[in-house]
């Protein structure tokens, strides 16, 4: 259909820039994905991994999710559910979804819809917690427990009432085309999204026949969860990406995830397939009372984000967050999206950045310029503690590994029947 691997590129690009993502409901996991529904099984981020090779995050997030469902009464029970092999592993990725960090999803778990309007497809992501000592991150307490149960039982049900107001849902492109002008890369800072968020919903959840006290918790919890809209840049993202993903040709990547152990990538031109290699550990700024020895490799699906070319590909759109990744000031966030505009193909019109002379965020990330430069995508990130139940340690910054890139690249070649 394509005659060149560029014509497929540009094919891709057009389609990335038509789609239009739109938050529609949420929706317990099972019902947006049924594999869930029936047996113990748990989605998790990145490339597929078994119970034995998981870092301590994941492994504790899986015990968290035990104790949500109620499949175990305590920690102990739940390990040795979990070490027996009595759950199921699905990588999100593979089932329409993404997850944050552990990326850790069960069947009762409310997860946020997001629609592409324009291509039809659908992606999910559940909700995000807070920062601290929350699930994603490996931590499975008692007040863990608390904060999901009242997820599951009040946020999701007002948030989902909500929704059903607004005709259509919420428009997320002309919300983060906003939000980007207002100093959001969409994934270590969200604060301007997730306000504009909140100033659309804030009318009609005030506006539900519900009991007061639950309306004023949710307010008040939005108002303060700084990174609430991640979890849908992470939806959008991959709605995106897999629309782009339909066009099985072309060297584009359409996923980057890290599960602790592996990041691996797919490709545009290759379909579903995994090219994978071993993470690195983000290096950043810790929380008082931690340092770089704590640090769990790399980790999460949200790097979905600067698949689509956000993120750390957009630093320049938050120069503020290069302090809190310790990243550097103004100087670093230029010269990162300028080294990561090396990289990708195209800017993105609906994505502009005030702060690099209106250019739009970075878009289409090429394996050829990846191999051929030697550079490797930056990724913000958050950074969880390498034991289980501990929680976030800090927030810092990771370059992707480029074995991946090169085992995508000689298997596109050997796809495209090219010989070096």
């Amino acid at each position: 259909m394509y005659s060149s691997i560029a014509q497929a590129n540009e094919a891709i690009i057009e389609r990335i820039k038509a789609a239009r993502p739109h938050w529609i409901a949420v929706r317990p996991a099972a019902e947006a994905v049924p594999v869930l529904a029936q047996g113990r099984k748990l989605l998790h981020a990145g490339p597929p991994i078994a119970w034995a090779q998981m870092t301590g995050p994941m492994r504790g997030a899986c015990i968290g999710a035990s104790l949500f469902e109620g499949w175990a009464a305590t920690q102990a029970d739940a390990l040795r559910l979990l070490e027996a092999g009595e759950v199921e592993f699905i990588p999100c990725h593979h089932v329409g979804a993404v997850g944050p960090m552990g990326g850790i999803t069960s069947a009762n778990m409310p997860v946020l819809v997001v629609r592409d309007t324009v291509h039809g497809n659908q992606a999910c992501c559940n909700l995000n917690e807070g920062i601290g000592k929350v699930m994603r991150f490996g931590a499975y307490g008692d007040d863990v427990q608390q904060r999901l149960c009242w997820m599951r039982d009040t946020l999701a049900p007002v948030l989902q009432a909500a929704l059903e107001t607004l005709d259509g849902g919420v428009d997320l492109t002309a919300l983060m085309a906003q939000a980007i002008t207002m100093g959001d890369e969409f994934h270590q800072r969200n604060i301007a999204a997730s306000a504009l968020l909140l100033r659309v919903l804030a009318p009609a959840i005030t506006a539900l026949d519900r009991p007061k006290t639950e309306l004023a918790a949710v307010l008040r919890f939005l108002s303060v969860t700084d990174q609430f809209f991640l979890n849908l840049a992470m939806a959008y993202s991959k709605a995106v990406m897999d629309a782009a993903a339909e066009i099985k040709a072309g060297s584009i990547v359409t996923a980057m995830t890290r599960n602790g152990r592996e990041f691996g990538i797919r490709v545009s031109g290759l379909g579903d397939r995994w090219f994978t290699a071993p993470v690195n550990t983000p290096q950043g700024l810790f929380f008082t009372g931690y340092s770089q020895a704590d640090a769990n490799p790399d980790i999460g699906d949200s790097a979905i984000t600067e698949t689509l070319g956000i993120g750390g590909a957009a630093m320049i759109a938050a120069p503020g967050v290069t302090r809190f990744v310790g990243a550097g000031g103004m100087g670093a966030a230029l010269e990162t999206s300028e080294e990561m505009e090396e990289i990708y193909l195209d800017h993105n019109p609906l994505l502009q950045i005030p702060s690099w002379d209106f250019k739009g965020a970075c878009l289409g990330l090429d394996i050829r310029r990846v191999v051929e430069t030697g550079i490797t995508p930056l990724i913000n990130t958050g950074i969880a503690h390498r034991e289980a139940g501990i929680g976030q340690v800090g927030a810092g910054t990771v370059r992707a590994p480029l074995p991946c890139f090169e085992q995508a690249l000689e298997a596109l070649a050997e796809a495209q029947g090219i010989t070096a």
